[in-house]
């Protein structure tokens, strides 16, 4: 299979050039170490200073300030290509790690698995695969070059049975087929009456939500859901605020640790190179 090419551009002043650089080598080492073997799919990430400078056929993921007109996360273009929009006062590369394994996975936004629904009486539904959303809390998530970077379910995850033996995520954190953590959700449609359901755990016990029958757009189905998902955003800010402390998580002590060995290697490499030349 061809690899996907996916680009990194920044169009804030926030994000440099350099920490766009330090976060694109993170990710790409989670799609080769973790994300390809569990999911055989290979892609590259290369970060460009403009989007003029990135090559026609790549899938850009593009940080920014605001959005005026719609939501962050996955779009399509004119040409009906993936992209996605990342703000940039979210956790980057949390951030960045999540839609980008979600565009690997359903680049168009329009990906269905059909399984046994979380309320019984609705038997089989569809759902829709969005493979980092029951997951996407930070405390969830885990450190790859010293960054916190989004978990992500296994194609096991729409398993009729649980085993013991299968993973369901590649943290481990998802323990059983279709089980949502903390400030994660999944949706799924009915085949009966097309209505949209939505399982979420955004408060202490599991909500359930009916969207009602939904019209399909221009947009993909991921994006309408996505702009219907019942969790205001603040709150969903407040809480990746709070995170590192309430969970004894802490990304820049991870970070600050990965940055002096590299400070470390590079003083010696330094040394080597200059003996050489």
């Amino acid at each position: 299979m061809l690899p996907i090419h996916i680009a990194l551009v920044s169009l804030t002043t926030n994000v440099s050039f350099s920490r766009l650089a330090v976060i694109s080598a993170a990710i790409q080492k989670q799609i080769i170490r973790d994300f390809s073997p569990i999911w055989k799919i290979q892609a590259t990430i290369d970060v460009f200073r403009t989007l003029e400078d990135m090559p026609a056929g790549y899938w850009p993921v593009v940080i920014v300030n605001k959005i005026n007109i719609g939501t962050p996360g996955l779009h399509l273009d004119a040409n009906g290509q993936p992209f996605a929009l990342v703000l940039a006062d979210d956790d980057i590369p949390f951030t960045c790690s999540h839609e980008i394994l979600e565009m690997l996975v359903d680049p168009f936004g329009d990906r269905f698995v059909t399984s046994d629904s979380l309320l019984p009486e609705q038997g089989r539904v569809a759902y829709l695969v969005e493979v980092c959303d029951p997951c996407e809390g930070l405390p969830f998530g885990y450190a790859v070059n010293g960054l916190i970077l989004s978990d992500f379910y296994t194609p096991h995850y729409f398993d009729p049975v649980a085993n013991p033996a299968v993973k369901y995520s590649f943290s481990g954190a998802i323990t059983r087929p279709r089980e949502i953590l903390k400030d994660g959700y999944i949706s799924w449609r009915t085949f009966d009456t097309q209505d949209w359901f939505q399982a979420n755990l955004f408060e202490d016990e599991m909500a359930f939500e009916n969207l009602g029958r939904i019209e399909k757009d221009g947009r993909s189905w991921r994006e309408i859901i996505d702009a219907l998902t019942a969790r205001p955003r603040e709150l969903r800010m407040a809480r990746l605020a709070n995170t590192a402390e309430e969970y004894n998580l802490n990304p820049s002590q991870a970070n600050s640790a990965t940055r002096n060995a590299s400070l470390a290697w590079a003083a010696t490499f330094q040394k080597q190179l200059e003996s050489m030349l």
